[in-house]
């Protein structure tokens, strides 16, 4: 299977984000992936955390999802809308959702982002909890391909990345294909992202898909990128420095199973 993983520079105008979003995504389409992954934040890199309140949608409706919904249909593609801010519980909060289309444009699964990125080292500073919610599910979902295997999907989200419990109970419901939406920043970026993602694709014997911001946005802040795509072998399948591009890769069930036969370390867990 073809997947691709789309790297932008998203700013603070959702209606530039979502034209650059829908070139990539057609980008996507015409070379042949099933399915696309857009990054954290797509939508939106606003001046300030709380303008994610002003553009957060109800769940099942809504400009953005809507944009997901219709690029789905339109190319016969599978998307992952990398995230969006869907209402939380209260007025002053929203959920960091992933939602993932299948080609009809219907919502077939929802993720909300668990684990809440707070980080201080004197020069930047970030704490996501004070505009989000957090979720508390795991979510995963099915894919039936061209290729004949039905992929087992797990979703999450960027500082997810540094919990590999989310990622081993994934394994341990037969997904093969963990996806990382992210905005990572470019300090934790440099010193951990392909190192954690590869270690979460050896560790699980699955493929791992990154779809990353890369570059410097208008409010200041710059995100590390490296959008890429992983085998469960460790390798690096494709991947792309910084820039808005289409990071495509192909997906092989046999060669996972055969890993996965060779080195049998799910079956051997013990904790």
């Amino acid at each position: 299977m073809k997947i691709a993983a789309l790297q932008m520079v998203s700013t603070g105008q959702v209606a530039d984000n979502l034209q650059q979003a829908g070139l990539l995504l057609q980008q996507a389409a015409d070379q042949g992936a099933e399915l696309a992954v857009l990054p954290e934040y797509f939508c939106l890199i606003g001046q300030h955390d709380a303008d994610k309140l002003a553009i957060q949608e109800p769940f099942g409706s809504g400009p953005i999802q809507q944009f997901l919904a219709d690029a789905a249909q339109r190319l016969g593609l599978w998307i992952v809308g990398g995230t969006l801010p869907l209402t939380g519980a209260g007025d002053n909060k929203v959920f960091n959702s992933s939602l993932a289309f299948n080609p009809q444009g219907e919502c077939v699964a929802r993720y909300d982002k668990i684990h809440l990125f707070r980080f201080d080292n004197g020069r930047e500073a970030y704490d996501e909890s004070r505009v989000l919610d957090r979720g508390h599910t795991p979510t995963r979902f099915a894919l039936p391909s061209q290729d004949g295997h039905t992929w087992q999907i797990g979703m999450s989200v960027c500082y997810d990345l540094r919990f590999a419990e989310l990622y081993r109970s994934y394994a341990a419901q037969g997904v093969d294909l963990l996806l990382v939406p992210a905005a990572f920043t470019h300090t934790t970026g440099r010193a951990h992202w392909e190192v954690l993602l590869r270690a979460r694709a050896i560790e699980n014997l699955a493929y791992v898909a990154a779809a990353a911001q890369g570059g410097v946005h208008p409010n200041g802040r710059q995100t590390w990128g490296q959008s890429i795509v992983i085998d469960p072998w460790g390798k690096v399948l494709a991947e792309q420095a910084q820039g808005q591009g289409v990071v495509l890769a192909e997906l092989d069930a046999v060669a996972m199973q055969h890993w996965r036969s060779q080195l049998p370390a799910l079956q051997h867990r013990v904790l």
